[in-house]
């Protein structure tokens, strides 16, 4: 028996294209008036939430805004003043305040000056225009006088912020000017969901869908396009950070003879003033080691801050056993009767 083998030449099998994974992208689905809807996709697995929370966050405490911080009211030296012929006390005018949402033209702080007359209802939009804010809510209802001889005169301190800021009288403030709770954040709302997305055969992607609320002072888009930036920003430094940049903090504390531990405590855990404590952060200094490092001359050129936040600075830096003065110096006699002149200017008030 004779066997025949018969070698079979396998089919030249087709050669499969890799498959082409789009680059993500951002899509505005809709937009209109204060509500914007963005959908980002496709993200790799675990993105969408990243992304989103990440975003969202930032949207509702790091966006900078206009708000009022204190006001004047003509006839009022106190919160528990009671105003003729004006049905909200004090303390719900006040609240009432909180509620203008504004837009500033100006990277600064400014003033708004509300003057009415007679009976109805004042609302935000009865504040007198400006150049440097606009009123974003003029309904906002802010006050109803119940008589033809009511008379309202009010003064606004408008400032630039982010978050929230407490109105909170220090006993700094001179008599006559209330507090108001600052409500800086634009942001109003956002929600953001993540869903599962299909590119090709594949089905392990995600799709970000982010909803913004805005108080109308900044649209939507605008809104996200910031809180990218700045995340961007943020990121950035790790993406750039040197080896040398370990050690920096360490090298820090031993030039300032404190320990990182000590080097690190939050400016917050001082239990300073509002005041100080505002007045820091906005020059952004967030830890003692931070403001260390800052020299006398270069403490009294933050907005505010005055010889006796930076004695009260230092004093809680002595309690703490923090080498202050091996760092600053000695105060000078000139220094030494400016704080014994401070009393007398509080007797005279």
């Amino acid at each position: 028996m004779v066997l025949e083998f018969q070698t079979l030449v396998p089919e030249e099998l087709p050669i499969q294209e890799k498959e082409v994974i789009p680059d993500a992208s951002v899509k505005v689905l809709e937009e209109e008036g204060n509500y914007g809807k963005f959908v980002a996709e496709p993200l790799e697995r675990g993105y969408g939430t990243t992304l989103g929370n990440s975003l969202r966050r930032v949207l509702y405490e790091s966006l900078t805004g206009t708000a009022v911080t204190w006001v004047k009211i003509d006839g009022a030296l106190h919160e528990y003043t009671t105003l003729p012929h004006v049905k909200e006390e004090i303390s719900e005018f006040l609240l009432n305040i909180k509620n203008i949402r504004l837009k500033s033209e100006v990277d600064r702080p400014g003033k708004l000056r509300l003057e009415v007359a007679g009976q109805g209802k004042v609302c935000a939009g009865d504040i007198m225009a400006s150049s440097d804010f606009h009123v974003v809510n003029p309904e906002s209802h802010i006050a109803t006088l119940d008589s033809d001889q009511a008379t309202l005169n009010v003064e606004f301190n408008v400032e630039r912020g982010v978050g929230f800021r407490p109105g909170v009288n220090d006993n700094e403030m001179p008599i006559g000017v209330l507090p108001v709770d600052a409500i800086f954040t634009p942001v109003r709302k956002v929600n953001y969901t993540v869903e599962p997305t299909r590119v090709g055969g594949r089905t392990d992607f995600e799709k970000l869908t982010m909803e913004v609320w805005t108080d109308g002072s900044i649209a939507p888009l605008d809104a996200l396009k910031v809180a990218g930036d700045i995340l961007v920003n943020k990121f950035f430094m790790f993406a750039n950070v040197q080896e040398g940049d370990v050690d920096s903090i360490e090298a820090s504390s031993i030039a300032l003879n404190i320990t990182p531990e000590q080097y690190n405590m939050t400016v917050e855990s001082l239990d300073l003033s509002s005041r100080t404590l505002n007045c820091l952060k906005r020059a952004d200094i967030h830890k003692v080691g931070e403001a260390l490092q800052y020299e006398k001359s270069d403490l009294l050129k933050i907005r505010n801050f005055g010889e006796k936040s930076m004695r009260e600075l230092y004093d809680k830096f002595a309690e703490l056993g923090l080498p202050v003065e091996d760092i600053k110096g000695e105060k000078s006699e000139d220094e030494d009767d400016a704080d014994q002149e401070e009393p007398k200017e509080d007797e005279s008030k």
